[in-house]
């Protein structure tokens, strides 16, 4: 019997609002936006796995309608088999490495398993040298401000005046009754 998972990584239903589909998930799964947020990272999260086939249905279609949508993988899928490439040619004591390798000499037991390493020979670059390229200075925008001028100390700027109070309204037409 074929076991499923349901993933999620944060895509909707075509047409969805994120708000939406963000509140329809707070509410399903009863979590704080903190939770929520974490769902729409868009790493690929497993909601839930180990089910059959008619519960991962259930959960795709309701998360569905809820506006997100899920994988349903099958847990059971079998492994694909890499095959290795060969191991390289012995190279024979005193023959001629290739050109920019580095032929590394063991010091003790443990650097004796790193003899037949093939790496590239990198250099070291001398004291105090500088390994990071030199970065332009960066050049100011030529701005033309000419048409701005400067105003007078106190002068009104251009604020927006309050309006003047509606005047109050007439009661004259209102009696008091005993």
């Amino acid at each position: 019997m074929s076991r499923y998972e349901i993933a999620f990584s944060g895509q909707l239903v075509p047409g969805a609002d994120p708000e939406t589909v963000k509140a329809n998930l707070a509410r399903l799964f009863q979590a704080d936006a903190q939770r929520i947020a974490q769902l729409f990272s868009g790493r690929r999260i497993v909601i839930k796995n180990n089910l059959d086939a008619t519960a991962a249905e259930k959960y795709r279609s309701t998360l569905e309608r809820a506006g997100a949508l899920v994988e349903v993988l099958d847990m059971d899928m079998p492994i694909e088999e890499v095959e290795l490439a060969p191991p390289p040619a012995e190279v024979a004591p005193g023959a001629a490495t290739r050109p920019g390798r580095l032929q590394v000499a063991p010091r003790d037991e443990y650097m004796a398993a790193f003899s037949e390493v093939d790496a590239p020979d990198f250099g070291i670059a001398p004291v105090g040298s500088d390994l990071q390229e030199a970065k332009a200075e960066p050049v100011a925008p030529a701005v033309d401000l000419s048409q701005f001028s400067l105003a007078p100390v106190g002068s009104d700027m251009g604020q927006a005046k309050a309006d003047a109070a509606a005047p109050p309204p007439d009661t004259s037409h209102l009696k008091l009754q005993e």
